[in-house]
């Protein structure tokens, strides 16, 4: 979720709703990674999602729901502000709490084997 979002982000760049509308491969791409987004978001563990509520699940789950279903219809502008507007919140989000994560696993690993340990 946080590579594809952050993909998202880096392709879009500066470029303006009327610059990506000329690009047909890019708008292909960035469409793809919010789907990607939407997906990963719907696959969290529910009981984590309680724990995390101002984290936008449902919300990135349902814009997946509108491309995946709504191919035909799809707004390049609502993509674009996806992009441009939420997923970069999303993704301080996702990365704090990977990194919150990281810390809790650290403190209950075990510490590594020592060499006369291993043997």
């Amino acid at each position: 979720m946080r590579d594809y979002a952050r993909e998202a982000i880096d392709l879009l760049g500066s470029k303006t709703l009327e610059e990506l509308q000329q690009e047909r491969i890019l708008r292909l791409a960035l469409r793809h990674l919010v789907e990607i987004v939407g997906e990963a978001s719907s696959r969290v563990d529910s009981d984590f999602k309680r724990l995390h509520p101002n984290v936008p699940w449902s919300k990135a789950a349902a814009m997946r729901h509108k491309l995946i279903h709504g191919y035909d219809a799809v707004n390049i502008s609502i993509v674009y502000n996806t992009v441009r507007d939420h997923l970069p919140a999303l993704l301080d989000q996702v990365v704090e709490l990977l990194a919150a994560t990281e810390d809790i696993d650290a403190s209950v690993r075990p510490p590594p084997l020592t060499e006369g340990e291993a043997n």
